[in-house]
């Protein structure tokens, strides 16, 4: 069975707090951001990678639509789609258990760090030509995470 992506979160998160905890004791609260953003975002680019591993072709937006499940698993994200085709994906976050589950682990400052800033690093390593923009997230105070997602044009 596949570990939901929620879970996994919460456990890269319970080792990630006292990795930021010390840092900020020795180093100083940016210096642990700038280095929990940086972990996090190389991480993502390698998830993004293995997940176009798998696949063994370049993805487009259809397959990333395909395995948006792993994200929303137990009832991990609730999402309203606007439109799903394989040069784009739009799609609202409208409840997010990640930002939830960081709050109620004291992480919320860092929630950010820890989750969002890993949506546009993953395309890094999924497909280069997957672009995200995003204007706000529920984590940082906004009232829904509004992705949208699209293919640039290659070569």
């Amino acid at each position: 069975m596949v570990q939901p992506i929620i879970e996994r979160r919460r456990i890269e998160a319970e080792i990630l707090k006292h990795v930021y905890d010390v840092l900020s004791a020795g180093h100083g609260e940016a210096v642990a951001k700038a280095t929990i953003d940086a972990a996090v975002s190389r991480s993502a680019v390698a998830q993004g990678a293995k997940f176009r591993a798998e696949l063994g072709r370049d993805p487009d937006l259809a397959d990333f639509a395909a395995i948006l499940p792993a994200w929303t698993a137990n009832d991990a994200l609730v999402i309203e789609v606007h439109e799903a085709t394989p040069e784009t994906l739009s799609f609202d976050v409208t409840r997010c258990r990640y930002a939830e589950m960081y709050r109620d682990m004291g992480l919320g400052a860092i929630g950010h760090l820890l989750s969002c800033n890993r949506d546009g690093e993953f395309c890094t390593g999924y497909n280069p030509a997957m672009k995200l923009e995003r204007s706000e997230t529920l984590m940082q105070g906004g009232k829904r995470c509004d992705f949208r997602y699209r293919m640039e044009p290659t070569g």
